[in-house]
């Protein structure tokens, strides 16, 4: 499937970057949220998703990998390890993983890595560049914990995609949306997927 992606090659853009990786744990619904909400936000997406992806993917949702480079600004193979996000050269804000599957976080936090989505991951990280992991397992193990202990330590955020309640999410896209948006938080990109505690809910907020 991974050789089938239509793959454009990226511009030289003023448009700030960012890499969006999705692979095979549950919640592709999560990456397809991502990539709606960046272009909503004016940011150029890199996309690559790994062949469980693509499996769990059409699984999920009604979204075909066929559909990606309509969502996407640049699609590329996962196996395309000369793709521009191989190189730290290439200038971007950083990556998120949406859902990283603990495969995927043990490959990133052992710095050898077997295809471009954590190869990209890897550069991100020896660049000094944000890394957001929405890893998605439950319950976790000893080794996975570990793994999540050193990908911290080397400069990855951790963030597994749990709910805020206190938002009152009334649909599965209410509690998508909030997870995602609180994602794009920590790149500082404004968004408004979320309720905000003090401001639309909870004290001093709206109701």
């Amino acid at each position: 499937m991974g050789n089938q992606a239509n793959t454009r090659k990226a511009k030289e853009t003023n448009a700030p970057r960012i890499i969006v990786g999705i692979t095979g744990a549950s919640g592709a619904i999560y990456g397809l949220a991502a990539l709606k909400a960046l272009r909503a936000a004016g940011v150029e997406t890199h996309l690559v998703v790994s062949r469980s992806g693509q499996i769990t993917m059409a699984h999920e949702t009604e979204t075909k990998f066929s559909d990606l480079p309509a969502l996407a600004d640049v699609v590329y193979r996962v196996d395309d390890i000369a793709a521009a996000i191989s190189s730290g050269s290439f200038q971007t804000m950083g990556m998120i993983i949406a859902p990283c599957s603990v495969r995927s976080l043990a490959e990133i936090a052992s710095g050898v890595t077997s295809s471009l989505l954590t190869r990209a991951a890897d550069v991100v990280l020896k660049e000094r560049r944000k890394l957001i992991l929405m890893v998605r397992e439950t319950p976790f193990h000893l080794g996975h914990l570990r793994s999540m202990t050193q990908v911290t330590e080397m400069g990855a955020i951790v963030m597994p995609p749990v709910p805020a309640f206190y938002a009152r999410p009334a649909t599965l896209d209410d509690m998508v949306n909030h997870s995602v948006g609180r994602a794009l938080d920590l790149f500082g990109i404004n968004n408004d997927l979320v309720r905000r505690w003090g401001e639309s809910v909870g004290i001093g907020g709206g109701r």
